[in-house]
């Protein structure tokens, strides 16, 4: 994301070739007091930029610390999704000093090495390693038990430089309107359901991975039809290296609120294992002592990204990309 700073003037050049340094105020104008979840989660300057100063700060992947505050600002943020400079501020240092601590935990699990792509080694990983790595450095903090999991790996230290999780689909509403509008029937539609790459991997890494587990699982023999994911604008991606894949967008959904346990972000499938139930209301009654909360701001809608495992995908009309 770019971060325009102060003391940072980028030379430009005139008609004639000659290099033109723009003119900027000595000091650039405070932040707002205010910013929307709409400004954060687009590649607003404001936003990078206080990204930028906490990423710097606290010594953190700048692209890692921006997911994972993202995550937590529906926390904080009103109904109609603004958020307080302080806010802001505070949910960054906090992610921050998590995220400082998950990547120590790591850093033996994830290649440091500087492999080009073609020299990464494609296999599958053991559910331990996956479980591993996803709970420390993935912004879900978890992996998917009942995963296949597949990396690419830097055979200079034998250590994952990307890695994600297939599963088959357990979002019965998805499922429905793969059934009824694609004809796919339950069951054979399974969910790439992590993704995760390393800070400073090689350009296209994630597609050449989406495109190496898409032979994998065709090879199989697995029941399988359909892979999909659902790409959640609200953290600020855009799908783009599933469309490098050629995966295609199918439809749009409205996401279900962001959950938190303790202030911090969990999936309704860890609230359910540890508590029963991942129902907010349910779960404030029962443990008045626990902090439950969940997000008030509508989200905007996710993305579900659809690649066939045979065949080519068919493209879907912006018309039609309704929930």
């Amino acid at each position: 994301m770019p971060t325009l700073v102060a003391d940072e003037v980028l030379p430009v050049s005139d008609r004639h070739g000659a290099a033109v340094v723009p003119t900027l105020p000595a000091r650039l104008p405070d932040p707002p007091a205010k910013l929307l979840l709409s400004e954060c989660c687009a590649p607003e300057p404001v936003f990078a930029g206080l990204v930028a100063d906490t990423a710097g700060k606290m010594k953190v992947d700048p692209r890692a610390l921006s997911v994972r505050t993202l995550l937590h600002l529906p926390r904080v943020a009103n109904a109609r999704g603004e958020v307080t400079r302080t806010q802001v501020e505070r949910e960054l240092f906090h992610s921050a000093r998590i995220l400082r601590q998950d990547s120590y935990a790591a850093r033996n699990l994830i290649s440091a090495g500087k492999s080009e792509l073609q020299d990464l080694v494609f296999g599958p990983v053991e559910a331990a390693a996956a479980e591993a790595i996803f709970s420390s450095l993935h912004y879900l903090k978890s992996g998917r038990p009942d995963s296949l999991n597949f990396a690419l790996v830097d055979p200079a230290d034998g250590l994952p430089v990307t890695l994600c999780s297939v599963s088959p689909l357990e979002w019965r509403r998805i499922g429905n309107q793969l059934q009824s509008r694609f004809g796919i029937p339950h069951g054979r539609t399974w969910d790439t359901s992590r993704v995760y790459s390393r800070n400073a991997a090689p350009p296209n890494v994630i597609s050449f991975l989406l495109s190496r587990v898409r032979s994998t699982l065709r090879r199989s023999g697995q029941d399988i039809d359909l892979l999909i994911t659902a790409v959640d604008p609200n953290l600020g991606f855009s799908g783009s290296s599933y469309r490098a894949a050629n995966w295609q967008q199918w439809f749009r959904v409205q996401p279900r609120p962001y959950l938190y346990h303790e202030r911090r972000y969990a999936t309704p499938r860890q609230l359910r294992q540890t508590f029963g139930t991942s129902n907010i209301a349910e779960l404030q009654e029962k443990y008045p002592d626990d902090r439950f909360e969940q997000s008030r701001a509508r989200l905007r809608e996710s993305m579900i990204f659809c690649c066939r495992l045979t065949g080519e995908t068919e493209a879907v009309p912006p018309h039609r990309l309704h929930r």
